[in-house]
């Protein structure tokens, strides 16, 4: 067995991947690799297409054209059947926490255990509340319901469900968007803990720059369809890219301008 070849393929992979709606192209050839255990953070302004990159690769939208890859396996064209198996290795925090409203927080964290691997309630619950305790949750939190939690509560309980069920790859979508920059801090402190506990492949989009250096190892600019930087994070201060160094300092003077709608 070769284990070298073996650690080398990447754990996701994007070869040239255009997508348009109608005459607005949203990505324009994007070139992507992220390798096992590793944080990739994308960042952009708002409607630049991080999300629909992010829809692509676990197969919510179908790209025009390119490749992606998770483990070496092309996913474009799947069939629906050999997609589920694919997205098994998925979690995903949703920016809004997307929370079931009619149920309690346990119920929430194990919904996606009870309809994979058709655990019993008593199991599921059982593992929903190890998975709170992760996220610094106490037992008692999951007979809640949504609405009885803060923004940051929430958050947590949105992390808990993306890890319940011991994925590959988490996808995170602005996962600090809507909290005060302290718990924005916190939930990016779990996110560290949670993937590098659980050798977790991370890939994030976010406009917040704080978190993006803290969770990432890399982070790259989506910007008009492209990825226009990719580097390491702790260089992104340094990027010398005029559109990098305007995003990443928050200036409202530099290449990048802002779109009115007449």
């Amino acid at each position: 067995m070769n284990t070298t070849a073996e650690t080398t393929v990447p754990k996701i992979s994007l070869k040239d991947v255009h997508k348009s709606f109608g005459a607005k192209s949203v990505l324009d050839g994007i070139n992507l690799d992220i390798a096992k255990g590793e944080s990739v953070v994308v960042i952009g302004g708002s409607g630049t297409g991080k999300s629909v990159l992010i829809k692509c690769i676990i197969g919510i939208l179908q790209p025009d054209s390119g490749l992606i890859a998770v483990d070496g396996e092309d996913v474009t064209h799947v069939p629906a059947n050999a997609r589920d198996a694919v997205n098994r290795k998925f979690g995903m925090l949703f920016q809004g926490g997307a929370l079931f409203d009619s149920l309690p927080v346990w119920e929430n964290v194990a919904f996606g255990l009870m309809q994979r691997e058709h655990l019993s309630r008593a199991q599921a619950k059982a593992r929903a509340v190890e998975t709170l305790e992760k996220v610094g949750l106490s037992p008692d939190v999951g007979e809640l319901s949504p609405a009885e939690l803060s923004g940051g509560m929430q958050k947590r309980v949105g992390l808990a469900r993306a890890i319940a069920g011991e994925p590959e790859i988490v996808f995170f979508d602005e996962p600090t968007t809507g909290l005060d920059p302290i718990m924005g801090d916190v939930i990016n402190d779990l996110i560290i803990a949670c993937v590098k506990q659980q050798g977790i492949t991370a890939l994030s989009i976010t406009h917040d720059m704080h978190s993006a250096r803290k969770i990432g190892d890399r982070i790259t600019m989506l910007y008009q369809g492209k990825l226009i930087w990719d580097g390491a994070a702790r260089d992104v201060d340094h990027a010398d890219n005029p559109f990098v160094d305007q995003f990443v300092h928050g200036n409202a003077e530099g290449p990048i301008k802002m779109q009115v709608r007449r």
